[in-house]
């Protein structure tokens, strides 16, 4: 005689691997590098500095 399953585990296991399907593809499409993202941080923080540094007062 075979082993009484639990459906409910096997819906939940369903429900994890779509929802970590759809995240990873978030990920590829709106996603960006830690290095993307320090890079855009210095540039910014630059641009503020020079700003800053020929201001008049």
């Amino acid at each position: 005689m075979a082993q009484p399953v639990s459906l409910n585990r096997f819906r939940k296991q369903k429900a994890r691997a779509e929802k970590k399907a759809r995240a990873d593809e978030n990920a590829v499409k709106f996603g960006r590098s830690k290095a993307e993202k320090t890079l855009v941080q210095a540039s910014t923080d630059k641009a503020k500095r020079d700003l800053d540094g020929k201001k008049q007062t």
